[in-house]
């Protein structure tokens, strides 16, 4: 991996759906070229995904975070809040051009930072079972397989995962307020 670059995570806004649209659809399409995945076999899949979708999680309270390296986003990801110990990671996207250079570990801890402040005491995931690399990755940085499952509407088994923040150091944030 090359040494991180500078870069600036933020809390994104309305404005920034489209540019969060970009940045997901062209970051999940070599997943869906690699294992099949459709607008017709699976419509909700990230390489589908549309700014009515952004703009939905936006208002049921996701937030998403943009990391900007040079003056270019170049990766996002989402937090949900379902429960009070409870948050997700969701849509974790790094453009290819910008990956092996620690900013999807840079999002992640991102995500785990601002976990904690809201009471949390786990991160969780779901990830296309059969996604090796990917299941390998969230593995070093601290994730544990939790379990299985098969859906009817997924044209694939997802694996869970599970990152016990109270096991873990937590990095300052990288975020700017305001």
């Amino acid at each position: 991996m090359e040494p991180i670059e500078n870069y600036v995570i933020r809390d994104t806004s309305p404005a920034d759906i489209p540019v969060l649209v970009d940045i997901i659809r062209n970051s999940f399409r070599e997943v869906a070229l690699r294992f099949g995945l459709t607008e017709e076999n699976c419509p909700k899949h990230p390489s589908n995904c549309t700014t009515q979708w952004i703009g939905s999680a936006l208002q049921d309270g996701a937030r998403y975070f943009l990391l900007e390296s040079g003056g270019n986003a170049c990766g996002c990801v989402a937090l949900e809040h379902p429960r009070p110990e409870v948050c997700y990671l969701e849509r974790l996207a790094v453009l290819p051009g910008y990956r092996a250079r620690g900013f999807g570990t840079a999002l992640a801890e991102h995500v785990f930072s601002r976990a904690r402040a809201l009471g949390a005491n786990q991160v969780q995931i779901g990830i296309i079972s059969d996604h090796k690399e990917l299941k390998s990755w969230y593995k070093r940085i601290g994730f544990i397989e939790t379990g299985r499952a098969r859906f009817e509407h997924l044209p694939f088994e997802v694996t869970f995962m599970s990152l016990s923040l109270e096991l873990m150091e937590i990095k300052p944030p990288t975020f700017l307020e305001g």
